[in-house]
């Protein structure tokens, strides 16, 4: 499962025109941890997974994706944030959280 997620997270970070380099530093985290992640030699963790999934606009689920058209059709409605700042990366991000949130909102409240 490691080397899926892996594979899934350099894919979706190159889709998106990031470096390690860039990802790594809006994470927090050093670029060999974030290519350890990639390569499938350590298991990212749940809030790095969250983390990443709010940066690039895609449903965390994409991450564990075995089906290569599933995982590209989820990569055509990302957001594309190549040539962004880490900040303008954490603002991206912040804003993408608020509007899932509103999102799930809306669901809760359809439901009742």
């Amino acid at each position: 499962m490691k080397q899926i997620v892996g594979r899934n997270l350099k894919e979706i970070r190159e889709a998106n025109r990031l470096t390690q380099a860039q990802v790594a530093e809006f994470l927090g985290v050093e670029r060999g941890t974030l290519s350890n992640y990639e390569l499938g030699a350590r298991e990212a963790p749940y809030h790095v997974l969250e983390k990443l999934a709010d940066l690039y606009g895609v449903d965390g689920n994409v991450f564990f994706e075995t089906d290569e058209s599933r995982r590209k059709e989820s990569l055509a409605y990302a957001f594309r944030i190549a040539d962004l700042s880490v900040a303008d990366l954490k603002a991206v991000s912040a804003f993408k959280d608020v509007v899932k949130s509103y999102l799930k909102m809306c669901t809760i409240e359809a439901e009742k």
